[in-house]
């Protein structure tokens, strides 16, 4: 039995560094398949380490999607003599993670400073209609589901385009685009409430 244990129990991680180097080997080499067992490999890790991280399952989800895609992307400057891959794509995940609080942030601290410019703009700075008009923007932002809120965050104070916003945040175009559109009509639908409700008054 003691022989027995002395001859397996160092095969399990020989066999594991082994594997995560032909994996490391497959992706510099842009090996789909490689790829595919990476995020089955690393995955599961690397959406836990977001989600508490970030305390939010869809950001979480996002993070991953960005991680990997990052992954895949600077593939070509993977070192296998700085560490091992799982070590690189934990780094990746820690960085993701950053730009994520870092976006929240970002967005948070807009609406608020609109609502705060709303709150202080004086009657000789701005007509009545404009205040109110910003502070229904604000609201009717806030309301909207993330995704959909961060996309026209960015379009309406960064004025950058669904192309620019795809690129900064990861998503595929054709997201961008549906959030996009899907907001504006939500805005639209929650801004349009209180003028029917006026007209019915």
């Amino acid at each position: 039995m003691i022989t027995n244990t002395r001859l397996t129990a160092p095969v399990a991680p020989a066999e594991e560094t082994r594997y995560e180097e032909e994996l490391a080997r497959g992706l510099v080499a842009a090996d789909e398949e490689a790829f595919a067992a990476i995020y089955r490999r690393w995955g599961a890790l690397v959406h836990t380490m977001a989600s508490r991280l970030l305390g939010d399952t869809h950001e979480a989800e996002d993070v991953t999607q960005q991680v990997f895609l990052g992954a895949w992307h600077g593939r070509a400057g993977f070192r296998p003599e700085r560490g091992p891959l799982g070590a690189w794509l934990v780094g990746i995940t820690r960085r993701k993670i950053v730009d994520a609080l870092a976006a929240r942030t970002r967005r948070l601290t807009l609406i608020d400073s609109a609502g705060r410019d709303a709150d202080t703009t004086g009657p000789d700075e701005a007509a009545p209609d404009r205040v109110l008009d910003r502070v229904l923007l604000v609201d009717a932002l806030a309301r909207l589901p993330r995704h959909q809120r961060e996309v026209l965050c960015m379009a309406f104070y960064e004025d950058l385009t669904q192309a620019q916003i795809a690129e900064r945040t990861g998503m595929p175009l054709g997201t961008v685009k549906s959030h996009a559109r899907r907001g504006l009509h939500r805005l639209r639908m929650v801004i349009e409430q209180p003028q029917a409700a006026d007209a019915d008054l």
